[in-house]
């Protein structure tokens, strides 16, 4: 291998075997238990058992440079544990091959090797020599291991009494001072409170001036634009892209708007076959479409671009003084955005004659909802809101997308004056 590379993985492959089994009895449980030992490699089983096969790594390789922070990202159920404990030795690969130079301090299972009869000091020692540290090493480290914990007020109470984040934040804090030239991280920059974040990140930006070579598995997209060199992404255990930070993160994000537009279609779908709707039926809406500037149907918008609603009916008896409304609701919370029909817009319609037909639509422009879902409710109505012809009480959702981090349902401009912060 290459003396510059950290770590080399080459066509790696790992499956998992999940059984199903039927057990309708506590004998058949123990029986059950006992056959699950000589499972056969087919799809059939002794004593009924079944199984399935989940394919958690397909064909993965990959190269880490010595020294580089180097990210794993992807939805739940992509690969990236699996592909760590791999690497960490964990898990053995069905196929490939796996190259590591250097030791390894894998931040995969927090507090492994833990016994909570025993005080926290005891638990340091026994779970920094799991992690392969000798004697020697642990009584030198043994006071900044726990006052980086934050624990010393705890360290001789047994462990069974601490809380969880309590004991995550020992183990961390043993995990961080093994000393190791590779550090694989899961998810771990979510222990402790936010001054405790703080204090791992510190800690993650003195490895990197030092030259250690970092693997770090994590949904926080915004740690890894600002710590990964190289970012790889997977999907259902195959690598999809690996490069530049910006670059795979940009395909992240661009498969999960796919993948929420497709939730969404499905959901209008499903709320078509089954619409909420009243009315007295001089009118009948056909169909209400959310579509953009270049009048194509649509389920996604950028905040701050413009929203069409498109409304096709049908007339079945006259229709006196029509108004046209359009609402506009949260659906996490159904909190209710904006209304506006034609009447409220001084909009004078003819009356609406049986047996056409006809399309109405309104442009929302520079829509500064911010991010999330909504959801439209539509109504035709008749002498103002006297009468109500028809009305559409779920209709089709559409999603706001923007980089913002704000609160509320509406984005609104802003500036902070900081001038006076110090007098």
């Amino acid at each position: 291998m290459d003396k510059g590379i950290a770590i080399s993985v080459k066509n790696v492959s790992k499956t998992f075997r999940i059984p199903h089994e039927k057990v309708s009895s506590v004998r058949g449980a123990f029986v059950g238990a006992l056959s699950s030992f000589h499972l056969p490699f087919s799809r059939g089983g002794r004593g009924g058992v079944s199984y399935e096969e989940f394919k958690a790594l397909d064909d993965v390789s990959f190269e880490v440079k010595k020294g580089e922070f180097f990210g794993i990202i992807g939805r739940n159920g992509s690969g990236k544990s699996t592909l760590l404990k791999v690497l960490a030795g964990i898990y053995e690969a069905d196929k490939g091959k796996v190259k590591v130079d250097g030791m390894i301090s894998p931040f995969l299972e927090l507090g492994i090797g833990f016994n909570p009869e025993l005080s926290g000091r005891d638990n340091v020692y026994l779970n920094a020599t799991v992690l392969g540290m000798t004697q020697k090493q642990i009584d030198e480290k043994f006071d900044a291991i726990v006052a980086f914990s934050e624990l010393e007020r705890f360290i001789d109470q047994k462990l069974k009494n601490y809380s969880s984040g309590m004991q995550v934040r020992l183990a961390f804090s043993v995990s961080i001072h093994a000393n190791r030239d590779i550090l694989l991280m899961d998810e771990v920059l979510a222990v402790g409170d936010s001054n405790f974040q703080a204090k791992c990140l510190d800690e993650f930006n003195q490895y990197k001036k030092e030259g250690k070579t970092i693997i770090l598995v994590s949904h926080d997209l915004d740690n890894i634009e600002e710590y990964c060199d190289r970012v790889l992404l997977l999907q259902s255990g195959k690598i999809i892209i690996a490069g530049d930070t910006k670059q795979v993160i940009f395909e992240y994000k661009r498969q999960g708007r796919e993948e929420e537009k497709a939730a969404i279609r499905n959901v209008n779908k499903e709320n078509e076959s089954r619409l909420e709707r009243w009315g007295t039926g001089e009118v009948r809406i056909l169909k209400v479409s959310t579509v953009n500037i270049d009048d194509k149907e649509s389920v996604a918008f950028t905040r701050g671009s413009a929203i069409r609603v498109r409304i096709d009916f049908e007339t079945i008896r006259l229709a006196v003084k029509p108004n046209f409304g359009v609402a506009i609701f949260r659906k996490d919370n159904d909190a209710y955005c904006y209304d506006i029909n034609t009447s409220l817009d001084d909009i004078v319609l003819d009356d609406l004659v049986p047996g056409r037909s006809g399309s109405i639509s309104i442009t929302f422009n520079d829509v500064n909802l911010i991010r999330g879902t909504y959801y439209v409710k539509v109504g035709i109505f008749g002498n103002f809101t006297d009468f109500t012809y028809d009305f559409i009480n779920n209709g089709p959702e559409f999603q706001i997308y923007s980089h913002d981090r704000d609160y509320g349902i509406v984005y609104l401009k802003h500036d902070w004056d900081l001038s006076r912060v110090q007098l």
